[in-house]
C-alpha cells in the first residue's frame, strides 16, 4: 500500500495479516470480484486463420456485452460480468466458449496465445464495426495498429484478469492507515501501490503461467528479432527455456513508448503522464502519414492513438460511463479495480485459464496491495524491465539469476520466499474445511521447485518428447476442446440469454448507425479536440 502506516498501526505484510486474521477480517479478505476478458482465434478445419466475417449469430461485435472481437474479425474476446466467486466467474466463462463453438460451423477456437500458421499479413482482416462513427473509429484505431507494428502482432491472444477488493477491506485498511486523505484517495493510492508492486514481481506470472515457449515459423516472416531460435520440426521456433514470448519483444511491446515517462506515485501523475502520451508527436509514426491520397491511415501520428495503446502488464481502471475515456473515468471518481495483462492463454484449460491460477493471482495480488510499495527511479525501472525480459526468455533455465535492489538473487530463492509469505494468507482466505487455496499454492510452488511443472516447462516437455510442431500440437487440443464445448449442455435459460443478447446487440448497431449523421472527419475532430484531463468535469466523448 501506498500509505505508511504509522503508530500502533501495522508496517508490515505479516503484521496486517495478523490484523485481519478474526472472522471479521478473514470475511472482508475474500470478498474479492474479479472478471476474465479472453482472446481466441477462430480458425477453419486446416488450422490456418479464418478470414470471414464475425458470425452475425454471436451478435455485433460494437455492441454485444460479452461476445466482442479485438484487433481482427478473426480474434474473438469473450467477456465476463463480475463474480465474487471463481466457480460461477468459470461456468459463466464455460457458457460463452460453448454458445460460441456450437455457431461456429465447423470452425474451431485456437487455444494458445501465439497465433496459428500466419500466410499472407495483408489478409488478415482488420475488425469491422459497421458504418457508425463510434464503428468507423475503432476499425481506424486497428488500421492504425497494423501500419504501426504489423497485423500478426496485432493476433497474439491473450488472457485479461481484473481485479478489485471487498468494501468492508477498505474500510477496515482505511481505518488502520491513520491517514489524513479521503477514503476514495486512499483507494486510489493503495491501488497503485499494488501496481507499483506488481510492476516489480510481474515476472512471476510468465514464469508460472507462461505458455508461449515456442512459435510457428511463419509469424516471424520478415521481422528483425535477436533472439536465437532453435528449431524443431518442419516449422516450430522456441526457446529451451523461455516462458512467455508473447511477452517479448517479438509481441506486445512499442518501442516509441520507451520514452515515456508514466508515473504510478500518484493518480495525478499517472493521468498527466498518460494525456502527455496521447499528444506525443512521434516522427516514425509521422512518416506513415494520417491521412494519404484521401484516405485515413491512423487515428493521429502521436506515439499513443488513444489510451489503449498503451502496452503495460497492468491498467488502473474504472468502469466508464457512456461516451467517456478511461482517463476521464479514473478523473472523475478513481481507480475502482485493476486489470492484469501479463497471462498467456493456458492450454491446458478449454476456457484458457483454472481455478488454480485464479487462486494464485488472488494471492498474489493481494500480496502486492498489502505490502508497502516504494517508488521507483530510473534505475530501478531498467531492474524491472530486465528481469521481466530474462524471465520470459529464459525463466525455466537452472540457477537463472534476478536483480532485487540492485543485488543479484536467484530467481528460485526469491519466490520461495514470497510462497512463504502468502501461506498465511492462503489459510485465511481458505474456508472452514477446505483447503483450496493452500492447494494452488502448493500446486504453483512445485513449479518453483521443479520449473518443468511451470505451464511453459510442461509444454516443452510434450513437444520435445513427441518432436510435434507446435501448430499441430495446439489443433490437436482445438479439435479436443472444440468436441467438449459442443457436447456442453446449456442450460435452456441461459442459451435464450445469448440468443436474445445476440438479437439486441444486433438491433442497438442499427439503430447507432441510423443516429450517427455526423461527418467522420468532424467526429474525429470533436474526439480530439481537447485531450486534457480535468479532475473536475471530465469531456464527454465516444470511447474506443
Amino acid at each position: 500500500m501506498m500509505m505508511k502506516l504509522e503508530k500502533k498501526i501495522l508496517n508490515s505484510f505479516n503484521e496486517l495479516i495478523g490484523h485481519l486474521s478474526d472472522s471479521e477480517g478473514r470475511n472482508a479478505l475474500k470478498g474479492m470480484q474479479r472478471g476474465i476478458e479472453r482472446e481466441a482465434l477462430r480458425i477453419n478445419s486446416s488450422g490456418h486463420l479464418a478470414i470471414d466475417g464475425h458470425p452475425k449469430v454471436l451478435g455485433s461485435a460494437l455492441t454485444h456485452p460479452r461476445i466482442t472481437t479485438d484487433y481482427s474479425e478473426s480474434l474473438l474476446e469473450f467477456i465476463t460480468p463480475v463474480f465474487s466467486d471463481i466457480n460461477s466467474l468459470l461456468d459463466d466463462l464455460t457458457y460463452t466458449h460453448a454458445f460460441t463453438v456450437q455457431n461456429l460451423d465447423s470452425q474451431r477456437l485456437w487455444p494458445v496465445s501465439m497465433p496459428c500458421y500466419v500466410g499472407d499479413t495483408a489478409a488478415i482482416p482488420i475488425a469491422d464495426y459497421g458504418s457508425s462513427n463510434a464503428g468507423q473509429m475503432k476499425r481506424l484505431y486497428r488500421k492504425g495498429l497494423t501500419y504501426r507494428y504489423g497485423a500478426q502482432m496485432q493476433i497474439i491472444s491473450g488472457v485479461h484478469f481484473n481485479f478489485s477488493v471487498s468494501d468492508t477491506l477498505w474500510d477496515k485498511l482505511y481505518n488502520l492507515s491513520d491517514t489524513q486523505v479521503s477514503k476514495s484517495d486512499f483507494i486510489s493510492e493503495s491501488y497503485l501501490g499494488l501496481i507499483r508492486n506488481y510492476r516489480h514481481m510481474v515476472w512471476v506470472l510468465p514464469y508460472l503461467f507462461g505458455a508461449s515457449p515456442a512459435l510457428c515459423s511463419s509469424f516471424i516472416k520478415d521481422q528483425q528479432t535477436d533472439i536465437e531460435f532453435e528449431k524443431m520440426g518442419k516449422g516450430t521456433l522456441y526457446l529451451p527455456y523461455a516462458t512467455s514470448l508473447r511477452m517479448s519483444d517479438l509481441g506486445y511491446t512499442n518501442k516509441e513508448q520507451e520514452q515515456l515517462d508514466i508515473s504510478y506515485d500518484s493518480l495525478e501523475q499517472y493521468l498527466e503522464g498518460m494525456n502527455s502520451a496521447i499528444n506525443m508527436p512521434s516522427a516514425n509514426f509521422e512518416k506513415i502519414g494520417v491521412k494519404v491520397d484521401g484516405e485515413f491511415r491512423q487515428l493521429n501520428a502521436n506515439v499513443l492513438q488513444i489510451e489503449n495503446e498503451f502496452y503495460s502488464p497492468i491498467r488502473a481502471k474504472r468502469v466508464a460511463l457512456d461516451d467517456e475515456k478511461p482517463s476521464e473515468a479514473l478523473a472523475r471518481a478513481g481507480i475502482e479495480y485493476i486489470e492484469v495483462r501479463a497471462l498467456d492463454v493456458n492450454p491446458y484449460s478449454p476456457v484458457g485459464i483454472d481455478a488454480s491460477q485464479i487462486r494464485f493471482l488472488d494471492l498474489f495480488l493481494m500480496y502486492c496491495l498489502l505490502n508497502e510499495s516504494p517508488t521507483s527511479d530510473s534505475v530501478q525501472e531498467n531492474e524491472i524491465s530486465n528481469n521481466l525480459n530474462r524471465v520470459v526468455l529464459e525463466g525455466r533455465r537452472p540457477g537463472l539469476e534476478l536483480s532485487r535492489n540492485g543485488e543479484s538473487v536467484l530467481l528460485s530463492t526469491w519466490m520461495r520466499e514470497m510462497f512463504d509469505e502468502l501461506k498465511p494468507l492462503a489459510s485465511l482466505l481458505d474456508n472452514e474445511g477446505e483447503h483450496l487455496y493452500i492447494d494452488a499454492l502448493d500446486r504453483w510452488q512445485s513449479a518453483v521447485i521443479d520449473p518443468d511443472l511451470t505451464i511453459s516447462g510442461q509444454i516443452m516437455k510434450e513437444l520435445n518428447g513427441s518432436q510435434v510442431d507446435h501448430g499441430c500440437w495446439v489443433k490437436k487440443l482445438a479439435e479436443e476442446y472444440h468436441d467438449i464445448l459442443s457436447r456442453y449442455s446449456l442450460p435452456e435459460e441461459v442459451l435464450l440469454q445469448y440468443q436474445q443478447a445476440a438479437s439486441r446487440s444486433l438491433e442497438k448497431q442499427t439503430k447507432i448507425e441510423s443516429e450517427s449523421t455526423q461527418n467522420f472527419e468532424e467526429y474525429l475532430a470533436d474526439y480530439f479536440n481537447d485531450d486534457s484531463v480535468s479532475f473536475e468535469t471530465p469531456k464527454v466523448v465516444s470511447s474506443v
